[in-house]
């Protein structure tokens, strides 16, 4: 009886070790390589080309006054540059694909994202470590932002400029 007893310790020992092994490796890809993210359908080739046609038909027009339209890295080590909102969304974090690339170890792959919706310029968390910050408050969603707001990402902090 103690035989089996100590036969289903040691396999419960197991069992408990390899689901912390798997975990630790599951948390070590999503910072490597981002969070899944839902999506709908993906467009077919067709409505691609369509909407390639129409981004080429259409001229580009002035923004209205008083409209951000670069992103200046304000306090970090990047400080001073400047990524101009033409291409949104703007991606922010450590990984290769990101807009707006910062050598910083608060920051994950795929920390952050800032985009457009009609006249509205927004930022959101993807899922990040050390989280996105406006002021002192945590972004929990996507948030709208206006010239002049200051966002930090781990010890960088970005701002909107004409």
């Amino acid at each position: 009886m103690q035989e089996l007893t100590l036969m289903l310790i040691r396999f419960a020992y197991l069992a408990v070790l390899w689901i912390f092994v798997l975990g630790a490796i599951s948390v070590i890809r999503s910072d490597m390589f981002g969070a899944r993210v839902g999506a709908g359908p993906a467009p077919t080739r067709r409505e691609q080309k369509a909407a390639e046609k129409e981004a080429k038909k259409s001229r580009p027009t002035k923004p209205p006054r008083g409209t951000p339209s670069r992103v200046v890295v304000v306090d970090g080590p990047t400080a001073g540059e400047s990524i101009p909102l033409d291409q949104l969304p703007l991606l922010i974090g450590r990984g290769p694909d990101a807009a707006i690339r910062l050598d910083d170890d608060y920051v994950s792959t795929r920390h952050a994202r800032i985009g457009a919706s009609n006249d509205t310029f927004y930022v959101e968390d993807l899922g990040s470590t050390n989280g996105t910050y406006i002021g002192s408050q945590r972004l929990t969603q996507a948030t709208a932002i206006q010239l002049g707001t200051q966002v930090r990402v781990g010890k960088t902090t970005l701002e909107l400029k004409k």
